[in-house]
């Protein structure tokens, strides 16, 4: 039985596809600003201690009952899809990718945010999942296209989930941001609504279904986008709200 502390995932899952999402507090043992169930910042020259993360993530496959241990990726706003076929070694060094897609029962994948939209992928015959990581500089350059395309299932017979990330009521972005967007999808501006000049609010998990939508994806089978991290912050890490953060992790997996 899942024991760890986590957001289960909002939408009608094949059978033996599981998902979620860590919380913030509940387990681990991290110290403040990491405090306390920190998963990542194992890079970062002001993260957590390695080896506290290491206790966490050993923490999170005993509480969650997963089958193995999970992929971790060193993530870098990028759109590179890496295929996993077997479970994780957990020796190994960590490769830099920003989405993952399998096949294989009982293998986990995890994406680390702490704002930026986790968005899992599963075939709706149950067969293959993905998992990505979209903030908007990959979410711009099309890192969820690229995780779909690495899918050997047609966009068409894909179900989407997104999970916790900064909300379109607490996410200010500027020119840049907007400008990216509305250069790829000019409707793409209905996402943004202007606070002061050249600033908005920005709908990541918005802009996400449309991109999603444009890629095949059927709109009704784009779940959840409905949690803000900034705004929760007795449940979220959140690098915007707080600079020095933590990192919640969302897993997927196919049972073996």
């Amino acid at each position: 039985m899942n024991r760890a502390p986590v957001v289960s995932a909002g939408w009608p899952a094949p059978p033996g596809v599981h998902a979620f999402t860590t919380l913030r507090h509940g387990a681990g043992c991290s110290a403040a600003p990491f405090d306390t169930f920190n998963l990542g910042n194992r890079y970062a020259a002001d993260g957590d201690d390695p080896a506290t993360v290491a206790r966490n993530r050993a923490q999170l496959v005993e509480l969650a009952g997963l089958p193995s241990v999970p992929h971790w990726l060193k993530q870098v706003h990028g759109i590179d899809v890496l295929r996993v076929d077997a479970p994780a070694d957990p020796d190994a060094d960590e490769p830099v990718a920003d989405a993952l897609v399998t096949a294989t029962p009982g293998v986990v994948l995890a994406i680390l945010t702490a704002d930026c939209l986790p968005v899992v992928f599963a075939a709706k015959d149950g067969r293959e999942i993905a998992a990505a990581h979209a903030g908007w500089p990959g979410l711009s350059k099309g890192v969820l296209e690229t995780a779909l395309d690495a899918m050997t299932t047609p966009a068409a017979e894909v179900m989407a989930w997104i999970g916790p990330a900064a909300g379109p009521r607490r996410y200010e972005v500027g020119k840049d941001v907007f400008d990216v967007f509305v250069a790829h999808d000019a409707d793409a501006e209905a996402c943004f609504v202007p606070t002061r000049e050249n600033h908005w609010l920005a709908d990541l998990p918005a802009l996400a279904r449309r991109r999603l939508a444009a890629h095949g994806v059927t709109p009704a089978d784009i779940h959840g986008g409905d949690l803000c991290t900034i705004s929760e912050p007795a449940r979220f890490f959140s690098h915007r709200r707080d600079g020095r953060s933590g990192r919640i992790a969302t897993l997927a997996w196919m049972q073996p």
